[in-house]
């Protein structure tokens, strides 16, 4: 089965790490929109954070860097995660 140069394409575009790089982009598109809006940057950047720091860590993974580039920043979303939760009451609420 021939592969055609569309699937090349795409193909190049997740190897290089690009995709990545592109939902990076719409990420800070998103922050400076919500912030235009009147949004607080620290808010946005607890809410988009974690998102933000597993794309770093994909574009590791793609691109095959060592471990430690994929690591970081996976372990590193956890806790900006959790700093989001509590910046918005999620996890003091009872239930």
């Amino acid at each position: 089965m021939a592969r055609s140069a569309e699937m090349d394409a795409v193909s190049a575009l997740f190897a290089s790490g690009h995709a990545a790089d592109l939902i990076l982009i719409v990420l800070a598109a998103e922050l400076v929109w919500l912030v235009a809006r009147g949004a607080r940057a620290l808010d946005v950047a607890l809410a988009l954070g974690p998102a933000v720091l597993i794309v770093f860590a994909l574009r590791g993974a793609l691109t095959g860097a060592d471990w430690p580039l994929i690591a970081v920043p996976l372990t590193l979303s956890f806790p900006v995660h959790i700093a989001d939760l509590k910046r918005r009451e999620m996890l003091d609420k009872r239930r």
